[in-house]
């Protein structure tokens, strides 16, 4: 047994032991997605139905079904504030929630993924940091694995940093490891990972990606944002060569390109020949083959997401989703009705950064409809006023319909450009909407 090993053993405890080392009115920040830690969660949970707290300030992005069965349980708002920087699937039911017994359950805090770092250790004040971290190495060291993303910073400015250890967190290289001695205790827990596997690709979704990836050069350094199309639109590559990746996030798809060496890196501009992400969500294959993976670098989203890093990447290509877009080229991918759905994330760190790349392109992809074909996603105006990137930032725009460029163009080209590839059944409707806000 060596040093740290000696130490390793010195700072393991129970869940429950860890916890309880945790004060009462503190600022506990969670890893996110796959990081975040279940056994730590539920000890936490635990501690707050016996009474241990008034108030806890939880601060994470994208909590998972763990979080929601467990610390994030309704039965604890009382004492148990969460601030999600992004809303998952599980942060909208908790909202909703509350919501219905006329509470404000879940205070959601807007931020660009870039600025998540320094909010959470400038502006908020960490006094605990809890995440699932990879096996000490002989070194001393433990790997964020999927997650560098804000966790990378917060490691180093937390007052606690309390690990739980899990075999099944991929080894990663890169800007995302804290040293043994930097830890205060450590908590044994192995259990599956979060997976992140959609659906079956649906026509529309087809139609859009075929339009994208036929305007993606070879070398071209590839951000995929997260859903179908992006997945689709990797698909459509393989016959591609010498793409890179410098990315918020790195999915399944992506090692099926590494893997037949369509993705390679090789004619990247920053990092060469490494495949640059801050947060992984996949499924057990794409975390077994990023495991101990020289080529897979996470670094964190202040540096993954900062537009003047993006930029220097040639021929950088961002492919996004949206929730709607207005007549003027506004895009809204962050609330539904006003009420925040997701987040900012990283969509405009990548809009801004791939456009001023030297031959960069940026792509807003979206159905012309929505899920139940009642309502355009192409809008006179935004719903509520959220937009997610400005109309000076919006480059293509790609329905089933077509894609359109709105770089250079004025607000009446701009709106007869978008319902060009609106719906044909709500065009009508769009050009008396265009007219009546002197577009036309």
């Amino acid at each position: 047994m060596n040093v740290y090993q000696q130490t390793y053993q010195d700072k393991c405890v129970s869940a429950a032991q860890a916890v309880a080392t945790i004060d009462d009115r503190s600022n506990v920040v969670l890893g996110m997605s796959a990081s975040m830690p279940p056994a730590l969660m539920q000890a936490l949970a635990q501690r707050a139905q016996e009474g241990a707290y008034e108030c806890l300030d939880l601060f994470y992005m994208h909590s998972t079904e763990a979080a929601y069965n467990s610390i994030l349980q309704a039965d604890l708002m009382h004492c148990v504030h969460p601030h999600p920087l992004f809303m998952s699937a599980y942060d909208r039911a908790l909202a909703k929630q509350g919501r219905d017994q006329d509470e404000d359950w879940v205070g959601y805090i807007p931020c660009m993924f870039h600025q998540a770092g320094r909010l959470l250790t400038e502006n908020i004040s960490p006094d605990v940091f809890m995440v699932t971290v990879s096996p000490m190495d002989r070194a001393g060291y433990f790997s964020l694995g999927t997650n560098a993303d804000y966790g990378a910073t917060v490691i180093l400015h937390a007052k606690k940093l309390i690990l739980e250890v899990n075999e099944n967190m991929p080894r990663t290289f890169g800007e995302n490891q804290v040293h043994i001695n930097d830890v205060d205790l450590v908590v044994e827990h192995n259990v599956p990972l979060m997976q992140g596997i959609l659906g079956p690709a649906q026509p529309e979704d087809i139609a859009i990606a075929g339009q994208i990836a036929e305007e993606i050069p070879n070398g071209a350094t590839l951000q995929m944002g997260i859903g179908a199309i992006p997945n689709i639109v990797l698909e459509h590559l393989a016959e591609h060569e010498d793409l890179g990746l410098h990315s918020e996030l790195f999915s399944p798809p992506m090692v099926s390109l590494i893997r037949k060496g369509v993705l390679n890196g090789r004619a990247k501009t920053v990092l060469p020949h490494k495949h640059v992400f801050t947060l992984a969500i996949g499924d057990k294959d794409t975390y077994d083959f990023m495991d101990d993976n020289p080529s897979i670098a996470g670094y964190p989203a202040s540096w993954v997401n900062n537009p003047y890093v993006i930029r220097k990447n040639d021929r950088m290509v961002s492919v996004n989703s949206a929730i709607e877009i207005d007549l003027t080229g506004q895009i809204n991918a962050s609330a539904i009705g006003g009420l925040p759905f997701s987040g900012t994330g990283g969509q405009l760190d990548f809009v801004r950064g791939a456009y001023a790349s030297r031959g960069g392109k940026s792509f807003i992809a979206m159905r012309s409809v929505t899920k139940d074909t009642t309502m355009s996603k192409i809008v006179p105006t935004i719903q509520g006023g959220t937009v997610t990137d400005t109309r000076m930032d919006t480059h293509f725009v790609v329905t089933e319909y077509g894609k359109v460029n709105l770089k250079g163009r004025s607000l009446a080209e701009r709106a007869e450009l978008l319902i060009s590839i609106a719906h044909p059944d709500f065009r009508d409707e769009l050009k008396t909407a265009a007219e009546k806000m002197h577009l036309f």
